[in-house]
């Protein structure tokens, strides 16, 4: 066999091994986040749990789902510790842990110190 032509065909294949990983990894890459982002959901913490029942906060589902949502934005952003404002609610949050760390009515907010980021959520 001509070299000339051993080597097109060693490139040939060089090539088409390269396209194969590459849709390989990019396929998986796609699992694995769309996998990430299913079992991404919020948890509010024994503190957060208290303080809420202290004060008469409940959240339904559609709650928890719109938090949910104001948590992948923020962590989307580089956002570590963040002040959420969702409906007359207030919450600390660990965006890192995804925790709801403590709840309060918005009245209640007065100065709010430790956090990088604050969102309202409409």
């Amino acid at each position: 066999m001509d070299i000339r032509i051993q080597n097109n065909l060693q490139i040939q294949n060089d090539l088409n091994k390269t396209k194969k990983t590459d849709s390989t990894n990019s396929s998986f890459k796609a699992i694995l986040n769309e996998a990430i982002a299913e079992k991404k959901e919020v948890s509010i913490s024994n503190h957060a749990i208290q303080r809420m029942n202290e004060r008469g906060i409940r959240l339904n589902n559609k709650d928890i789902e719109n938090l949910n949502t104001a948590i992948n934005e923020l962590e989307e952003k580089g956002a570590k510790e963040s002040l959420i404002l969702y409906k007359d609610l207030a919450f600390i949050a660990s965006i890192t842990n995804r925790t709801i760390i403590t709840s309060m009515n918005n009245s209640e907010v007065s100065i709010v110190t430790n956090i990088d980021s604050t969102m309202i959520v409409k």
